[in-house]
């Protein structure tokens, strides 16, 4: 007996807390506190899905009502609310929001309350309890440390409305063009319903952008490109939408909350060729990279992650492109008496474009160094299979992103991340350009992902597997290749090249 009147007092408590939710529109638990809930569900298998739905959510304030509570929240996170009536979708949000809110799960509030957003019918009283308990969310995920990298004003919800800030003008128009028609093209392969829009960012200052933006009601804004402007933006405090630039600041962290920063990044790529070659067992390796801001940038990259493994840099060669292929080789290998001295040498970096690269295997051949290791970055590929041209890069180990190389890194294009929108861009998109193509696909992924940033961990895209960083930088990790027989052949064995044990 004192069990039994222990559960009717708990679902008697149940029942007003989820009613006072309501307040005085009728309830679910009123109308059926004492139905069936699994006969509900049972017969919600069967039912189409709307009225599937509205029978789910039956089921749920009945669960609720019996003191079930972790049921009730299961059977009510289940339901596609979308399918609901206004009316339906109103007690659904009251019924889940608190039972959300008494599991502490504030993800799971604001998935609720993102009926707030779609100005629903509502008494004024269940708008204020939902508001309240959205705070409440929001307050819950800031104390959770989550401040940085979390954007509470998403959470749970679904992102419907982008704007994308891109020059139309300029010495960036072009690269801008090349993103913003793959990120049109993706979306409308995929036929979602996010409604996608564009700004002219040569028109207008960052500030000028923001506003546009929230005149336009966006969710969130993609861009700008340019580096001094995301530079600037990241030593803000905060921006005033969450933002995805395409481009990375130059400060060492970037701290503005709500910031996001994505794009191609050469010195990424060369701090992973230094993992990979002290993953397959060497410690001193030589480099060659060009004598330019951007090759003193990326050798700086490869330097420092390849000195904090506890590697040597026994040569560093600063090659003028113009130049003779041989001198840069004889300085990077010791050459002595046309013979490469490679005691103290395990492998090569090399960062070089496809005309310098191609010369560099042959002449290591020359200086009697044929078997030295090579690791480049993916700037040496020009992305098209040219198996004459390439012949001389056989045995040159190298990362790209999956679309440049999709036998490697997946097993064949119908494995690629996001396939149909790589067949219709690489039917009509310039070589050259479709790195860039790939940029504005994974961009457009990532901007639909903010609403969970959970999703953004090791997130398969167009430009390789993608995680977000503790402030707010997506990092890429690019598939390995190797060239046999002129073209990009997959490294079938980890750790495969051991000739510096």
């Amino acid at each position: 007996m004192k069990q039994s009147l222990r559960g009717l007092l708990a679902a008697a408590l149940m029942a007003l807390l989820v009613a006072g939710c309501a307040m005085q529109s009728p309830s679910v638990v009123d109308r059926m506190s004492g139905g069936d809930a699994g006969q509900l569900l049972s017969q919600a298998e069967q039912q189409a899905p709307e009225q599937a739905a509205k029978t789910r959510l039956e089921a749920a304030s009945i669960l609720a009502g019996q003191g079930e509570r972790d049921k009730a929240f299961e059977t009510a996170d289940a339901i596609d609310e979308s399918l609901l009536s206004e009316g339906d979708r109103v007690r659904w949000a009251l019924l889940f929001s608190e039972l959300a809110r008494a599991l502490d799960d504030p993800r799971a509030v604001l998935r609720a309350t993102q009926v707030l957003s779609d100005e629903l019918p509502m008494q004024a009283n269940q708008q204020e309890t939902l508001e309240e308990r959205q705070r409440w969310a929001r307050e819950a995920l800031d104390q959770q440390g989550m401040a940085n990298v979390a954007l509470p004003e998403l959470e749970g919800q679904e992102i419907r409305r982008i704007v994308v800030a891109l020059p139309e003008s300029g010495p960036l128009s072009s690269v801008a063009n090349t993103i913003a028609t793959a990120m049109r093209k993706h979306h409308d392969t995929k036929g979602d319903n996010t409604e996608l829009s564009f700004i002219d960012a040569s028109r207008y200052s960052l500030d000028e952008l923001y506003q546009q933006a929230q005149q336009m009601n966006a969710q969130l804004m993609i861009g700008p490109l340019d580096k001094d402007q995301v530079t600037q933006l990241e030593q803000r405090d905060s921006v005033p939408l969450p933002t995805l630039a395409l481009n990375y600041g130059s400060g060492d962290h970037n701290q503005a909350q709500r910031l996001f920063q994505y794009g191609l990044s050469a010195e990424d790529e060369a701090r992973q060729a230094a993992r990979r070659a002290w993953q397959d067992g060497h410690r001193q390796m030589s480099m060659m990279v060009p004598d330019n801001g951007w090759g003193r940038r990326v050798g700086e990259a490869f330097w420092n992650e390849w000195k904090s493994q506890g590697g040597e840099i026994t040569n560093a060669v600063r090659y003028n492109p113009e130049s003779s292929v041989s001198t840069a080789v004889q300085s990077a290998l010791n050459v002595s008496g046309e013979r490469a001295r490679l005691g103290n040498i395990d492998a090569l970096f090399l960062l070089a474009l496809p005309e310098y690269a191609r010369q560099v295997p042959p002449t290591m051949d020359y200086y009697y160094a044929p078997d030295l290791p090579i690791y480049a970055t993916s700037h040496l590929h020009e992305g098209r299979l040219q198996t004459r041209l390439d012949q001389d890069l056989n045995g040159v180990m190298f990362m790209d992103i999956p679309w440049q190389i999709p036998d490697a890194a997946v097993g064949g294009e119908e494995a690629l991340p996001f396939s149909a929108s790589y067949r219709s861009l690489r039917d009509e998109s310039d070589a050259s350009m479709f790195r860039l193509m790939a940029m504005g696909v994974d961009a457009y992924e990532l901007a639909l992902r903010f609403s969970n940033l959970a999703e953004l961990e090791g997130l398969s895209g167009s430009t390789g597997t993608l995680s977000l960083r503790s402030d707010g930088r997506i990092y890429r990790e690019l598939p390995w290749a190797k060239f046999q027989n002129g073209a990009p052949a997959p490294i079938l064995i980890p750790n495969l090249d051991n000739s510096g044990e």
